[in-house]
């Protein structure tokens, strides 16, 4: 099981920036990938974005892929979440999730290892 440990909300205004950091320690393997989702009062989570460690392969949600950037620093151990021109909408909790992808992409909503979440609020 690999550790999560996340950073970086806060409170901002709509237009304005944050970046997320999510850094892991722990067994990985060649295919990990790790990513954010999100979850809203009353909504069900949401894929936000994922990146594959080894390729830097990324996907990002088309709600937010003009506006929020995934990456990886060269140890393979943290991942952000640059998120851009902010929304209220954008008001969440938002998970930290790692694990294996596969050959189609990487299902962060599915991946075990979870970090404890960081609240996002985006006022208007």
């Amino acid at each position: 099981q690999v550790q999560l440990v996340e950073s970086g909300g806060g409170l901002v205004q709509a237009g304005g920036s944050l970046r997320l950091s999510c850094s892991a320690s722990g067994r990985t393997s060649d295919s990990f990938g790790m990513g954010w989702f999100r979850q809203a009062p009353g909504k069900e989570r949401a894929f936000v974005a994922a990146i594959r460690l080894t390729s830097r392969r990324a996907y990002v949600a088309d709600s937010v892929k003009d506006r929020f950037t995934i990456s990886r620093d060269n140890a393979k151990t943290t991942v952000y979440l640059q998120m851009n021109s902010l929304k209220p909408e954008d008001t969440a909790v938002y998970y930290c999730a790692a694990g294996d992808c596969s050959a189609f992409g990487c299902g962060v909503l599915d991946f075990a290892s979870r970090g404890q979440g960081t609240q996002v609020t985006v006022s208007s």
